[in-house]
């Protein structure tokens, strides 16, 4: 369970400087989700508690995943203090290479007992500066199996958003706003937070254990309980894929009706719909990280390369080391043909 209070400044009678640093393709949502809630509220109190300042790695304007560019005061370079210092990343945020000077700032920041985060899937760039470790997070849903991945020592969860001592991280998208009208309320009390929903017609205020995505039955609009649990059951065992019978007894059905309910429901059997499972997260892992692809294959339940390679080109027409080429590729020309080396 996310601390709801922990090292976040509760000081009412100083104002709060918040310091942003947008790293390249950064998620415009989650940005401006982070910002509005602390202008309503510096509207509502009638003062200006709160003040934030925008980075970027090298002063010059940013690029959202939108295609926006976005003018920022100035470089890490200049960041000094700050009582809340957080990274707002987006797509593509595996490739940004390390910076050493950003990595030293937050050490630096975290020495001083300051509050540091991350919005979207800022929490890769926090955990490959190991300011992760011993802390939980949360990242963006569909970053989450790569991290755990990368990262398999630091506690990370699919919740919205999470609070745990000085570190501060959210999924994104709309969760920003959730998290700030916390930290409202851990600053100036719940009534300043509802009344900030108010005025941005928000009026659902979420918890930070919320779950970031809608559950199974309405992603894919089938209520039979059996069938739900049976995916579910296969997404647990990516690894260890489960035979069919040994599916079919975990949800108290034979084989045979099992098939018959994914045949009706989804046109295949249940290894196919596994295996279709199975291969999309390898595609996920081939795009989001730099393992081998033998580690790959590996993490998603295939014995061997020359196995994992023939069903992979069966289903997308290409081997596993043509799709992640030609993904890098195509994300290269997106920015403008610009290589993005990953320090490692």
């Amino acid at each position: 369970m996310a601390t709801q209070n922990g090292s976040v400044p509760t000081g009412q009678d100083e104002g709060q400087k918040i310091a942003l640093v947008l790293l390249d393709q950064f998620s415009l949502i989650a940005f401006t989700s982070t910002i509005e809630p602390i202008r309503l509220a510096n509207r509502v109190l009638g003062e200006d508690f709160y003040s934030w300042t925008t980075y970027s790695i090298d002063g010059n304007a940013v690029r959202a995943s939108n295609g926006c560019r976005m003018s920022v005061d100035g470089s890490i370079a200049d960041l000094d203090d700050a009582d809340i210092t957080l990274i707002c990343a987006g797509v593509d945020v595996e490739r940004i290479a390390l910076d050493q000077q950003l990595g030293a700032k937050l050490r630096k920041l975290n020495a001083r007992g300051r509050t540091y985060g991350a919005i979207c899937t800022g929490s890769y760039v926090l955990a490959r500066y190991h300011l992760l470790e011993g802390r939980r997070c949360t990242i963006h849903w569909e970053n989450l199996r790569s991290f755990r991945e990368e990262f398999p020592d630091i506690e990370v969860s699919g919740d919205l958003f999470a609070i745990d001592r000085n570190c501060i991280t959210c999924a994104g998208g709309m969760a920003a706003l959730d998290m700030m009208l916390r930290v409202i309320a851990i600053q100036h009390g719940a009534y300043l937070a509802h009344e900030v929903s108010e005025v941005a017609l928000y009026q659902n205020m979420r918890s930070g254990e919320s779950a970031q995505r809608h559950d199974l039955e309405a992603r894919t609009g089938i209520s039979n309980i059996k069938i739900l649990d049976a995916i579910r059951i296969m997404d647990l065992h990516i690894e260890d894929p489960l035979s069919c019978q040994q599916l079919a007894m975990t949800v108290n059905l034979s084989p045979r009706q099992l098939e018959r309910l994914f045949r009706r429901h989804f046109d295949c059997t249940p290894g196919q719909y596994y295996l279709k499972l199975r291969l999309e997260t390898a595609r996920d892992l081939l795009r989001r990280t730099s393992r081998a692809v033998l580690d790959v294959a590996i993490a998603c339940g295939f014995a061997s390369t020359s196995h994992f390679t023939k069903c992979y080109r069966e289903r997308y027409h290409c081997t596993p080391t043509e799709e992640r080429q030609s993904y890098f590729w195509a994300q290269g020309e997106r920015r403008g043909g610009k290589r993005v080396l990953t320090a490692r």
